[in-house]
Parts: C-alpha cells; structure tokens; sequence
C-alpha cells in the first residue's frame, strides 16, 4: 500500500511539473506555420549540408528561451548536447550581449556592466554538455532525466547533432543493421519518454549525407506518427533531404526544417540561407530566407 501511495504521489508531482512547464510554441514565427510551432513534447529536426544555418538557427531559438520576459524572452532553461564538438560559447555571448544591449541602454549610464551581468543570468539557464560517443550519448540522456523531473523550468534539450555518430556506429556494428542502430535507438527511445512524459522540447540537428534520388514529390506530413504506428513521409526540398536514421526516430518527429543555401544577393553578395518547415499538424511546406549576421540571423520580410 505505501508503494502504490508512493506512486500516485509521484504520477501527481509528475503531472505537475508537467503542467508548469512554459510553452515554446511562440518561438520561430519566421520559421514554423501558425500553429505549427513546437508545443509541449514535441521532437523537431533540422537537416541540411554543413554550412546551411543549422547551429546558427539553434543559437537563435536558444537565445530566445534564455532571455528574460523583459527582452522579449521565454525565460526558461535549456540544455544543449554537442556531439560535434562545434559549439561557440563566444558567438553565443555575442548575439546575447546584441539583444541586451538596446534594452541596457536605455537606463543607467552603467549599461555596459548590466549587460554584462544580464549575459552571466542568460548563461546561468543554459547548460552545455560534451559527448564523443553514442555510448557517451546514451549514458548522458539517462542521467538528464533526473534533471527534468527536478527543474520545472528545463524546457528544451538540443542536441547538435544526433547523427555525428552515424558512420562510426555503422562500421562497428558489422553487417547487422540492428547492431548498427541499438545505441541511437536507444537514444530516440529515451527522447520519445522525455516528450511524453514530461513534455520537453526536442530540438535536433542532422547532417544531410544521404541523396534523395525520386524524382516524385514526397506527400506531406499525415496524421501523428505515433498514433499510426508509421514514420512520417515528408516533403521533399531538395536533393540530400532523404532521412536515414533508424525508425524509432523517424516516428518520433513532429516538425522538420530543411536547410539549404541560397543563391547570394546580387547587390551586396550576401549569402542567404532558405529554411523549409513541415510538421504533422498542418499541410503543406513553409518556406523563409534569412541572412547571418554579427548579431545573429536577420529574416527577410515578405519571403
């Protein structure tokens, strides 16, 4: 009897935190469609070529949840996983201190160390770990989830990227395709507990490897994945958008974005990079442009 009680006792702390988690759905305007944004639970992966605007994109979303509601923030604490080993904690503080700056200016003439000290309390809701390995992957998500049933206000999980241990899972797995993808399996299993459960944001990069060679457009996003039982077919935008990963991640997606460099503009021969959404709630592909900038990404209006 004290162990069912215990249980029921941790189903309603659980359902609590669940229910005091922010929303992140208002993030990415530019990006997502109406409704489309990512809710409570949701797993959104962005794909493309190295050099597309993957990691800077992640530095945006990121920004937007770690700045306080008086910038124009969420608020909220994020933990990043890099696999790459190419996250910029410089260029990040940079794009901070840009967004911090204007609202700084406008009080004290010590606005230069109340920037500085709003970039340290943006930085204390990040969190940034390092991983070399799936193995190393797989044992850091099974120690986080003890951190999202004690922080509230841990709301989005990145991982920059999932698929950096693709090829090097695939040789030491040998000819079994099972072998080759237990360890990320796994991982989306893990992650597919952590949106259910407690309704965490996935946000996860992928490196576009694999050619997508049908000539017939793919059909759009249908119905919930995990309702069907099937992994989504999604639109096809280009040419290396095919996903590759095993199935236990395909089904557990709720939004896609497909980078992809844009031709530089004929005036000042600014590089653009376009972005496609599609999500399982909404039909059809979104689509934007966007420059990157010292400050961070500029979204071209009317696009």
């Amino acid at each position: 009897m004290t162990e069912r009680l215990r249980m029921a006792e941790t189903g309603a702390q659980l359902l609590a935190r669940v229910a005091g988690r922010a929303s992140l759905k208002d993030i990415g305007q530019h990006v997502f469609p109406e409704d489309g944004g990512p809710a409570q639970g949701d797993v959104v992966e962005f794909h493309g070529v190295e050099g597309s605007g993957k990691t800077e994109m992640l530095y945006d979303f990121m920004i937007h949840c770690v700045l306080p509601k008086d910038s124009g923030g969420l608020e909220v604490e994020v933990v990043f996983i890099d696999t790459d080993y190419h996250f910029d904690m410089l260029r990040l503080v940079s794009i901070l201190e840009a967004r911090l700056t204007p609202a700084a200016e406008e009080n004290a003439d010590s606005h230069e160390s109340e920037t500085e000290e709003a970039v340290r309390s943006c930085l204390r809701r990040l969190s940034v770990v390092h991983c070399s390995s799936s193995v190393q992957l797989l044992l850091t998500l099974h120690y986080l989830e003890g951190t999202f049933c004690s922080r509230p206000a841990l709301c989005l999980l990145v991982i920059d990227s999932i698929s950096a241990f693709y090829w090097v899972d695939r040789s030491s797995g040998g000819e079994s395709l099972a072998r080759q993808e237990a360890n990320l399996r796994k991982c989306a299993e893990l992650l597919n507990k952590f949106r259910r459960d407690y309704g965490i944001v996935v946000f996860a990069t992928t490196h576009a490897i694999m050619r997508n060679y049908s000539s017939a457009a793919g059909s759009t996003p249908r119905g919930s994945s995990e309702a069907s039982g099937s992994t989504p077919s999604w639109k096809n935008v280009t040419d290396f958008d095919k996903p590759y990963l095993c199935r236990t991640w395909q089904r557990i997606l709720t939004q896609r974005l497909v980078f992809l460099k844009s031709e530089p503009s004929p005036v000042d021969q600014k590089q653009a990079f376009t972005v496609a959404c599609s999500t399982i709630r909404t039909k059809g592909v979104k689509k934007c442009t966007f420059y990157i900038t010292e400050e961070g990404i500029k979204f071209i209006e009317g696009q």
